[in-house]
């Protein structure tokens, strides 16, 4: 019995919950899930997780939209940037041997995840955010938008590029470069940036999930069930976050994400030095 097709939906819940109770964060553990249970190489299962988090994401944009809380210039702007070199990334994927991509994504991974159990535990322990100088995109006050200014727009540029070419090369949705970057760069409110940042991840990634298909890398048997299954995650997740979701549990998130991340690199290092 070929269990992969009891797995694949499987995975897509587990990532659909994860995005669910701690945001669109959860995404990124789509490719070393993929990797570790169906034995994708990186270069396959990036596509694949696009699916599933520019399904995920786009639901989350809507929900902004409707909201009114997500900046859609900003978003679009940071996408185009994002869109550009997106396929530079996804092209770029096949051509590197799987071992050194899969301890570059472990490395990354090991970032986020000591970043977001720093943030858990400093929220937990009631550690006020750092005092940061002036960003260079305010909000105007008299209008409630955005001021564009010549650093504002390089600062966003750099930050959708970026987050463009991770998403192709290593097929993750880029949240973790975005937030922070609207954080920094930005005095918008959290729901904001939480949502402008799923503005920018469902057109980044939706296009990086076209390219793919339209270039033929992406396996539609595998992306179909386990991005539907994470869209319906999601929504499970939704629902659950209402009781579950605060730094406790981005806290468990944090400690999950460090263990996939160093099995990965352990595992990578090991093929490098077979």
């Amino acid at each position: 019995m070929d269990y992969s097709n009891l797995i694949t939906p499987a995975l897509g819940i587990l990532v659909g919950l994860l995005m669910g109770l701690t945001g669109a964060g959860g995404g990124i553990l789509s490719v070393p899930l993929l990797v570790f249970f169906l034995g994708l190489p990186i270069a396959e299962a990036a596509p694949i997780a696009l699916c599933a988090v520019a399904l995920a994401s786009s639901i989350g944009a809507i929900l902004g939209l409707r909201n009114k809380i997500l900046r859609y210039k900003a978003a679009g702007f940071m996408a185009i940037f994002g869109l550009a070199l997106s396929p530079i990334g996804l092209w770029l994927a096949p051509q590197i041997p799987n071992a050194p991509l899969q301890v570059l994504f472990s490395l990354i991974l090991l970032y986020v995840g000591f970043h977001l159990l720093k943030q858990a535990n400093n929220q937990i322990k009631g550690v006020p955010d750092e005092k940061r100088q002036s960003p260079p995109c305010l909000i105007n006050p008299s209008l409630g938008k955005l001021q564009w200014t010549l650093p504002c727009a390089r600062a966003l540029m750099l930050a959708g590029g970026l987050a463009g070419f991770l998403s192709g090369l290593l097929g993750v949705g880029g949240g973790f470069i975005i937030v922070p970057a609207l954080k920094r760069y930005t005095d918008l409110p959290v729901k904001s940036i939480v949502a402008t940042s799923l503005g920018v991840l469902a057109i980044i990634t939706g296009g990086g999930a076209i390219f793919s298909a339209a270039t033929g890398s992406l396996n539609i048997i595998v992306a179909a069930p386990f991005a539907v299954a994470a869209l319906g995650g999601l929504l499970m997740g939704l629902l659950l976050g209402k009781k579950l979701s605060g730094p406790h549990t981005q806290l468990i998130f944090s400690i999950f994400t460090l263990i996939i991340a160093i099995s990965l690199l352990i595992k990578g290092v090991l093929i490098l030095n077979a």
